[in-house]
């Protein structure tokens, strides 16, 4: 998939900025606080309409705008050449693919892939499991519909147990969405458990090419209860209901499963350095690129944002040579990304304003 043309007006800082694309790699380059992430942000949508910092809307509309709006022109392999327009409300989004509004996040979700390189992606070791669950149910559901339609089918099941266990307790009632939530749970299970063995070949190959095989990493799935049967679910459960009562909370379920990334068999949020963590992270990224683009068949826009500064010079070229040639790239710096070929296209990035350079 190819990026050709953006539009975006009343987007954070960005009054309005229009910018034609090229293929290849477009390095935004500025001073801090000028912009130049709010664009990979605005971009980044593309893939599930959330964004990659924050989960307010409000926050990406400019100040004192009733909406944001973002227009993408692309090329795609499945679709030709295709417009999405993307309308951001305080409370909610529109969104048009062709001038046909998609009404369904499901019917969306994973069609135009990114992904998103970010400094924050530190916290994918670092902080808390909801974080390393939201990544995962990310990756997952964008390439697979059944996934996506579990996951939502547990949280209703869950969000009603969690109001039953709030409320004077009926067993009866408790027993009945049980069933439902274990059915759900199940499948949730089976499909993480497959997926995360997918991703975890693709992150001990891409940490291997990030870290020049410095040592073996992995990507193991740490599952609340490790049940893909849908009775032992739901007796797990019912024999847990008490306890919930209590707690007016659902204690066990996938919604407590968590990721972790190790290092020669030992955890890397405990015994991995500042830049091993980094190279893991940009390898769990380039395990996303990949499983993207592999079930997809689109090749996915790579968005990096600031992401090499913590590397040495050897890390940085062995990044850039684990990008496939041929995907486009849009990155951001202080200054123009060091690769050890190609040219990139500059647009200078101040106040929210885009002012193309020539290529270099």
């Amino acid at each position: 998939m190819q990026l050709r043309r953006l539009a975006l007006q009343h987007f954070r800082n960005i009054a309005w900025a229009e910018l034609a694309v090229p293929a290849g790699c477009t390095a935004l380059v500025g001073a801090n606080g000028q912009g130049k992430t709010n664009v990979l942000e605005a971009v980044g949508l593309l893939t599930a309409l959330r964004s990659f910092r924050q989960t307010d809307n409000r926050l990406l509309i400019a100040h004192g705008q009733p909406e944001a709006a973002l227009r993408f022109e692309l090329e795609h392999e499945r679709f030709g050449t295709t417009s999405v327009i993307i309308r951001l409300r305080p409370d909610s989004k529109e969104v048009a693919v062709d001038g046909t509004p998609v009404t369904r996040l499901g019917d969306f979700l994973g069609r135009f892939p990114a992904v998103v390189f970010s400094t924050q992606d530190n916290q994918l070791i670092r902080g808390s499991p909801a974080a390393r669950r939201r990544w995962l149910d990310l990756v997952l559901a964008s390439m697979d519909a059944a996934y996506f339609d579990a996951l939502q089918r547990y949280h209703r099941a869950l969000a009603e147990r969690n109001r039953l266990l709030k409320g004077p307790p009926d067993p009866a009632q408790l027993a009945a969405f049980e069933q439902p939530l274990a059915a759900a749970a199940a499948a949730v299970v089976r499909a993480r458990s497959a997926g995360v063995a997918e991703l975890s070949v693709r992150v001990r190959a891409a940490y291997g090419v990030v870290a020049a095989q410095a040592e073996p990493a992995d990507l193991v799935y740490e599952a609340d209860a490790d049940e893909g049967d849908e009775g032992a679910w739901a007796a797990l459960f019912a024999a847990t209901r008490e306890r919930d009562i209590q707690w007016k909370a659902t204690t066990r379920g996938p919604h407590r499963d968590d990721l972790d990334l190790t290092l020669a068999g030992r955890s890397s949020r405990d015994f991995g350095s500042e830049g091993q963590q980094r190279s893991l992270v940009l390898a769990l990224r380039l395990a996303q690129l990949a499983h993207f683009r592999e079930r997809s068949g689109v090749q996915p826009l790579v968005l990096a944002d600031d992401v090499l500064g913590e590397l040495d010079p050897d890390r940085r070229r062995r990044f850039w040579a684990a990008i496939e040639p041929g995907a486009q790239v849009l990155a951001t710096g202080t200054v123009v990304p060091e690769v050890s070929s190609g040219g990139w296209q500059v647009v200078r990035v101040a106040g929210g304003v885009l002012t193309p350079e020539t290529v270099t």
